[in-house]
């Protein structure tokens, strides 16, 4: 080997040093964050007072709790509260949470039905297209109420570009509806279905809308993976 080259290899090599501390501590500190993240949410999760309702499900209550707080931290979401829409179950499921994260309890437990061409029981085709009549997953803010055909509803803004963006165009809101009445299910083996809108029953609609509009943070989930490779917001 000629070692008179040695002194300039060695600053060479030295000279990426300072990146490789900085990038690893960087990683080091993400990940630390992440885990502290996890921790929080496990024991919010864990603390959670059901008032007599069913739990949804920890894997579906951890990816709404971590956009909730990525999409707070950014100002895009004000209130501490946290609606849930868990598409993996059946419409003949309470398959709707809202949250009040201030006392950690569970504020509402009902039915809620997805778009007529999402699926019959299940949901399991998504779309964010304008007349495509299926439900759009991800993450949204709620915006104002306004009077419609349905009554009293809640405008929704998609936060999630090219998976819910459209809400507002496609007029998706959360509305009341006949078709989404427990009493429906006695009658046929699943939910009453929409154009793509949450809607839930009439006998609960005002006191859910009246609680979450104003920007609080709506999450509509199913574990499809084309979701999860598209959201930024879920791990």
């Amino acid at each position: 080997m000629n070692y008179r080259f040695l002194p300039l290899l060695l600053l060479f090599f030295m000279s990426f040093a300072p990146k490789a501390t900085n990038n690893l501590k960087a990683t080091s500190n993400a990940n630390i964050a992440t885990n502290e993240v996890s921790i929080k949410i496990e024991v919010i999760y864990s603390s959670l007072n059901a008032n007599n309702f069913a739990l949804p499900k920890m894997e579906c209550f951890k990816k709404a709790m971590e956009g909730f707080y990525l999409l707070k931290q950014k100002g895009l979401v004000q209130k501490d509260l946290l609606t849930i829409v868990d598409f993996s179950l059946s419409s003949t499921k309470k398959r709707m949470w809202v949250i009040d994260l201030v006392s950690n309890k569970i504020l509402f437990n009902n039915v809620v039905s997805h778009g007529m061409n999402s699926g019959g029981e299940y949901a399991s085709r998504f779309s964010n297209s304008l007349s495509s009549n299926k439900s759009s997953l991800g993450f949204y803010a709620t915006g104002e109420t306004y009077m419609g055909k349905h009554g009293l509803s809640l405008k929704l803004d998609g936060l999630e570009r090219g998976i819910n963006s459209n809400a507002r165009a496609r007029s998706v809101v959360i509305h009341g509806a006949e078709y989404a009445s427990p009493k429906v299910l006695r009658k046929q083996h699943f939910l009453g279905r929409s154009q793509g809108c949450p809607a839930v029953p009439q006998s609960i609609k005002k006191a859910i809308i009246n609680t979450i509009k104003g920007r609080s943070c709506l999450f509509i989930y199913h574990p499809t993976k084309s979701y999860e490779i598209a959201s930024k917001l879920v791990a």
